[in-house]
C-alpha cells in the first residue's frame, strides 16, 4: 500500500527513488478505492487443493479481491465433481466481454506434451489473446508461464534430463524492482516440472526482463517490460506437503522418482519438512497485486487498455 507523507518530508526523495509509492497529500484526499477484480483460470485437476494456495496467497492484502474463478469449456478435469465447477466456477464465454484487474493462469500436467497437442489449447490461445485487451495485468504459474512465453512471444520449451523437483534457492536482478520488494538476497521456490524455458531464447526478447533466476532451476520469474504480463516459472503457492504428496504417490506406484531436493529433513522422506518459501510466496502476490494492480489499473475499470 502506499504510504502518505508530507510532500517536502527529506524521506520521500529516498524512498521514491528506491521505488517506494509515495502519495502526496492532495492525491491522497483524492484517492479512489474499489475491490478489485481478479480472474483465475484453474488448470490444475486438484482445483480446489490449487484454488485455497492461490485464494490463502490473493487474502493477505487489506484490500477487497473479487475473485472469478474460471474452467476450459473445452476440457472438464475428471478429478473435480461438476456440481463444484457448477457452483463456483465459470466458463470463458461467460466472461469474455469483462475487464478483469488481474488475472491468473495456473499451471497444468501437461507439459511433457507438445503445446499445439494440449486439447483445450485453441480456447487456451483465445482466453490469452483476450487478457492483452481485457485485463491489467495477468500472471502466468510453471506451465501457465511456459505457454504464455510461447504463444505471446515464441519462446519454446525443452525437455529436461531429469525432473525439475524440490526446493531451489534463487536471486533477484533487480532489488528495486516493485515485484521483488522485500525479498532477501537469497530465497526459496518450489519446482516440479519436466520442461524448461532456457535464458538464451529470452534476452533475444527485447520486450522481457529476467527478473530473478536460480543457478540449479534456471529463469524464474520472467516481466514484460510494461509489466503487464508476468511469468513464474515454479509453484511458489505450493502447500507444505504438496511436493511430499506427489513424491510418495509416484515411489508408492513404483515409479522412478527422486527425492525432492533440500525438502526433506536431512534428505530423508521419513522426517520432517523444512518451509523456506511460505514469505517469499506472501511477498510475490502482494506485490504483484500492490504494484501491478492495484497502483496501476484505471479506477473506471472499463478503461483498461489492450497491451
Amino acid at each position: 500500500m502506499p504510504i502518505k507523507i508530507a510532500n517536502d518530508l527529506p524521506a520521500a526523495k529516498v524512498l521514491s527513488s528506491e521505488n517506494i509509492f509515495i502519495m502526496n497529500e492532495d492525491r491522497a484526499r483524492n484517492q479512489q478505492i474499489r475491490p478489485l477484480r481478479i480472474g483465475i483460470l484453474n488448470l490444475m485437476p486438484t482445483k480446489i487443493t490449487t484454488e485455497t494456495q492461490l485464494l490463502r496467497l490473493l487474502s493477505n492484502t487489506p484490500l477487497q479481491v473479487d475473485i472469478t474463478l474460471v474452467h476450459t469449456k473445452s476440457y472438464v478435469s475428471k478429478n473435480i465433481s461438476e456440481e463444484h465447477l457448477i457452483n463456483f466456477y465459470t466458463t470463458f464465454d461467460e466472461i469474455k466481454n469483462k475487464k478483469f484487474d488481474g488475472f491468473i493462469i495456473t499451471g497444468a500436467p501437461v507439459e511433457e506434451l507438445e503445446f499445439e497437442e494440449v486439447e483445450y489449447m485453441d480456447e487456451l490461445r483465445d482466453i490469452m489473446n483476450w487478457t492483452k485487451e481485457n485485463v491489467y495485468s495477468t500472471l502466468h504459474i510453471c506451465w501457465g508461464a511456459q505457454v504464455g512465453l510461447y504463444h505471446h512471444f515464441g519462446i519454446p520449451k525443452y525437455k529436461l534430463n531429469k525432473k525439475m523437483f524440490g526446493i531451489f534457492e534463487h536471486y533477484s536482478n533487480d532489488q528495486k524492482l516493485p515485484l521483488l520488494r522485500g525479498f532477501d538476497d537469497e530465497f526459496y521456490v518450489p519446482h516440479s516440472r519436466h520442461t524448461e524455458i532456457k535464458k538464451e531464447d529470452i534476452l533475444k526478447v527485447h520486450e522481457l526482463f529476467i527478473a530473478s533466476e536460480s543457478e540449479k532451476a534456471g529463469v524464474y520469474a520472467v516481466l514484460s517490460k510494461n509489466g503487464r504480463q508476468i511469468f513464474i516459472t515454479g509453484h511458489p503457492e505450493y502447500d507444505k506437503e504438496t511436493l511430499s504428496l506427489e513424491y510418495f504417490r509416484d515411489y508408492n506406484k513404483g515409479l522412478p522418482i527422486e527425492i525432492p531436493f533440500n525438502y526433506f529433513k536431512e534428505d530423508n522422506p521419513s522426517k520432517d519438512i523444512k518451509v523456506t518459501w511460505k514469505s517469499s510466496a506472501n511477498l510475490l502476490f502482494f506485490n504483484w497485486l500492490n504494484y501491478y494492480v492495484y497502483q496501476e489499473t484505471p479506477f473506471e475499470i472499463e478503461n483498461i487498455k489492450k497491451q
